[in-house]
């Protein structure tokens, strides 16, 4: 019995023992696929609010309700700029669908602008998330005429 129990614990099933078995991968695979990455739809807001802002032709972003709490809420201490104002975002597992609402400046082509905003927001999106854009919905809800005031001076990044 004690030969029987000896061999159990130095050997396995095929025979194998401590010394002739091949060292094992812990974790089984590519490091770069253990585990899940999740992506906030808050996220992906920002980085195609940020987009959208960078095509000329776009003045701001959001219906003016929402410009005008944004103005208020810029103005109290501690409070950022939302570069997310006119962005909704549905992101899955491996896509994600936007919603755009922006003012054009008056004189720019509609079509042109929208093009230029979905080009520039899918690359963006899809360079930084590896998510797939299925689709980019834009609405325009507003012209800035030449002559109206700033409610807010939204900057450009170049």
């Amino acid at each position: 019995m004690t030969d029987m129990t000896e061999r159990n614990r130095t050997e396995n099933p095929e025979g194998e023992t401590p010394q002739t078995r091949k060292p094992t991968r812990r974790g089984g695979g590519d490091p770069a696929t253990r585990g899940r990455t999740t992506i906030a739809d808050g996220v992906v807001e920002k980085i195609a609010g940020l987009a959208a802002r960078d095509v000329l032709g776009v003045h701001a972003m959001g219906s003016g309700l929402s410009r005008t709490f944004g103005a208020v809420r810029d103005r109290v201490p501690g409070g950022s700029k939302s570069v997310a104002r006119g962005v909704k975002a549905e992101v899955g597992e491996v896509q994600t669908a936007l919603d755009l609402e922006i003012v054009v400046e008056y004189g720019v082509s509609i079509a042109d602008v929208a093009r230029a905003v979905r080009e520039n927001v899918i690359t963006a999106v899809e360079r930084m998330t590896g998510l797939e854009v299925v689709e980019v919905n834009i609405a325009v809800s507003d012209v800035k005429l030449p002559d109206e005031e700033d409610e807010e001076p939204e900057s450009r990044l170049q």
